[in-house]
């Protein structure tokens, strides 16, 4: 409703400001207008209209979806996008810029599509989207154009993001029982080495790990690790990571950066 009536705001508005110029390019008496508010004692109303045009082609754009943004009707689902660009708007609330961020989602049957998201972005935040990072993302089942970011911390969105890895052979197929149904440890890395493999956009790199469950008994294990450019320091000698193991084969260890929650 608050859509559809800024809307027609916006237009009533713009068309008061079309037929203002006409008459001021073309009219023969300039003293006298067809238009509310656009007599001689009102010479500051094409200003206050002006800007509340500004405003609502602007922050009506942002705060309602005016435009090119589209809202998730229906059963939403959940899939992991790329992203292919980032593209500055041009404006900032609060010195916060707001971005375009153009995503290739894979979905769990069909076709990749392209889907749109706009967001403002601290510049602390910027050098995190880069093109090609991975995002968990929610879109509509009939309208694949709308998009919106889902929220890792969400244990559904976690589970989505894993079957991503493992459908592209980011994980080896011999980790993924203990991915999957391991227990979680802390860990540290003792030896690094890139085998030189690549896989979307990953580097695979060879570990040497020491598992340190807590209160027992700490075990070396090799494994390896797909990883992006930016994530590759946090595999350095001496990092702190997590791995996954199953009891019956301490030995078999699959990795990551950060804790997961309930696991």
């Amino acid at each position: 409703m608050i859509r559809i009536a800024l809307l027609v705001i916006w237009l009533l508005l713009s068309a008061w400001l079309v037929i203002w110029t006409g008459e001021g390019l073309f009219g023969v008496d300039q003293r006298r207008s067809i238009l509310p508010f656009a007599g001689e004692d009102t010479l500051g109303a094409p200003i206050l209209i002006g800007v509340a045009w500004g405003l609502i082609l602007t922050f009506g754009g942002l705060l309602t979806g005016l435009g090119r943004r589209s809202r998730i009707t229906g059963e939403a689902e959940i899939g992991v996008g790329r992203i292919v660009e980032v593209s500055h708007t041009g404006l900032s609330v609060n010195d916060v810029p707001q971005y375009d961020l153009f995503v290739r989602v894979t979905p769990r049957a069909g076709d990749d599509f392209i889907g749109q998201l706009r967001m403002l972005v601290p510049p602390t935040d910027i050098a995190a989207l880069q093109v090609g990072q991975p995002v968990p993302v929610r879109y509509s089942g009939t309208h694949r154009d709308a998009i919106e970011l889902a929220d890792v911390s969400d244990p559904v969105v976690r589970e989505a993001m894993l079957q991503w890895r493992i459908d592209r052979g980011l994980i080896d197929p011999r980790l993924v029982k203990a991915r999957t149904t391991g227990i979680q440890v802390p860990a540290s890395v003792l030896e690094v080495r890139p085998t030189g493999r690549r896989r979307d956009g990953q580097s695979e790199l060879a570990l040497k790990v020491l598992l340190a469950p807590e209160g027992a008994s700490t075990w070396e294990a090799d494994t390896m690790v797909f990883a992006f450019p930016e994530a590759i320091s946090h595999f350095q000698v001496g990092a702190p990571i997590w791995a996954f193991y199953r009891r019956e084969d301490p030995q078999t260890v699959a990795v990551t950066i950060e804790q997961e929650a309930g696991r």
